[in-house]
């Protein structure tokens, strides 16, 4: 087990007004493993990768890492956990407006002590010719391109994507869904994605189905299907 949740619970608000956002969740990954977390909006998925991800605090439950307990972390120890740990892909780029490309991702590698080449990651990503261009100047795929590249020169241990493809026309996500299979394969990050398009789920190695902030369903693809061949 590489990555373990064990009975998370989250709920919002008080008393009367009190949500129960997560009900007590629990799956395990191996490294390398691609997770997609599949539901409809408000189902408690987002919640789920942000606690993951330290962004946010379950109430209760355990979350392990490599070992490491995150549940057990100070504040400062938490910080360190998500440089070392983690990389984050949102549905908003969030890219830096008067950095280029190249600079844009250049700023993830800061946080890493074993960063990635960026030569042979701005190939992998196809940004090559546009690597000297700002985020202005850029397609929408391009501009979530280069927040992967960002995401990813870290070298993280685990990638979560939070509806990566949500801005995206049906041809540049199918091109995102490749890249984010390209880059699980070729580094070895494992990857949590959180949508609520069906067709990804075939992609996966372990595809967790969420209803009102519970797993309502959770199984492995014995064969997966290549993102090049989805179809929606």
């Amino acid at each position: 087990m590489f990555l373990g949740l064990r009975d998370i619970r989250k709920s919002y608000g008080n008393r009367e007004n009190r949500v129960e956002v997560l009900k007590g969740i629990s799956f395990d990954a191996e490294k390398g493993e691609l997770v997609v977390l599949l539901g409809p909006s408000g189902c408690g998925k987002s919640t789920l990768l942000n606690i993951i991800g330290g962004i946010d605090e379950a109430d209760s439950g355990k979350i392990e890492v490599r070992g490491e307990v995150m549940n057990t972390m100070n504040e400062r120890e938490r910080t360190k956990y998500r440089r070392k740990h983690l990389g984050y892909i949102f549905q908003m780029y969030n890219l830096i407006p008067n950095l280029t490309v190249r600079e844009n991702i250049e700023v993830g590698g800061y946080l890493s002590d074993h960063p990635l080449d960026i030569d042979g990651l701005i190939e992998t990503l196809g940004l090559k010719e546009h690597q000297d261009k700002l985020p202005s100047q850029l397609s929408g795929g391009q501009q979530q391109r280069t927040s992967i590249g960002r995401a990813i020169i870290k070298n993280p241990d685990i990638l979560l994507c939070d509806e990566p493809t949500g801005a995206l026309d049906y041809r540049t996500s199918k091109d995102i869904l490749k890249l984010i299979e390209s880059v699980n394969q070729k580094y070895g990050s494992t990857v949590v994605m959180v949508t609520h398009n069906e067709a990804i789920r075939h992609m996966a190695d372990l595809v967790l189905e969420m209803r009102d902030g519970t797993i309502r369903r959770q199984y492995r693809n014995e064969e997966k299907t290549a993102a090049a061949d989805l179809d929606w």
